[in-house]
């Protein structure tokens, strides 16, 4: 991990178009900037590790449906 110290006012650079500013410090807070294409995500870290999660529920709740489905007969004579 990369650790860096800014100011306020201060910014940092990823990738060319990624731009993080430190806006403002208020006792243990930071309030960050960030400027961004809008093709790049960007999530607090609670939203994106909940979102991952009701991805991965959703994804066995599929999957779990989905065998539930019976296979199609092969051949009408098994009807």
């Amino acid at each position: 991990m990369l650790v860096l110290t800014r100011r306020c006012d201060e910014s940092i650079v990823i990738a060319n178009d990624i731009e993080v500013k430190v806006l403002k410090i208020q006792g243990n807070q930071v309030h960050l900037g960030i400027n961004a294409p809008r093709s790049i995500t960007v999530y607090r870290e609670e939203v994106y590790k909940r979102v991952m999660n009701e991805n991965k529920v959703a994804v066995r709740e599929s999957s779990a449906s989905n065998s539930k489905i019976s296979k199609p007969h092969k051949n009408l004579d098994d009807l």
